[in-house]
């Protein structure tokens, strides 16, 4: 298994698999957001490749805004993270994120922040075991106006 910088060429994979975690979304505004992000400055998307498959991704980017929990700015921060089920607990996601931190810290990031949903105990249980500390929980509202 292999961590690799997304390049044109793994833009529909990697919108494949965020329409996994983001089943919401439309396939063609998720895939232009991708485009977009190869090569640009402060968004970065890794791939997780096993031979010619691409097995996941994570989508990092760098705030300047704040973050809650962080005591720095600018942030690294997670957008999305996807691993497909069948490769998941071989540590693809942990290298993910490595390849993420490393990324982070070239753009002058000496924090990576992420978020999940409340109801997500999966993935609050896989960001404590790797390293991340709970920052605070949130619970938004919108009015229609």
């Amino acid at each position: 298994m292999n961590i690799e910088q997304a390049t044109t060429a793994h833009v529909d994979d990697v919108t494949s698999l965020a329409l996994l975690l983001w089943p919401d979304n439309e396939r063609d505004p998720l895939r232009s957001e991708f485009a977009e992000m190869v090569g640009a400055d402060r968004d970065q998307v890794f791939v997780a490749r096993e031979g010619e498959e691409t097995i996941g991704f994570i989508h990092v980017s760098i705030r300047v805004d704040y973050v809650e929990g962080s005591t720095t700015s600018p942030v690294g921060f997670i957008e999305g993270i996807y691993v497909l089920e069948q490769h998941r607990g071989q540590g693809v996601s942990r290298q993910l994120v490595e390849a993420a931190a490393d990324w982070s810290l070239s753009k002058g990031c000496r924090e990576l922040a992420s978020d999940t949903e409340l109801h997500n105990t999966d993935s609050q249980a896989f960001h404590e075991r790797i390293g991340f500390r709970e920052a605070g929980r949130t619970v938004t509202y919108i009015k229609d106006l």
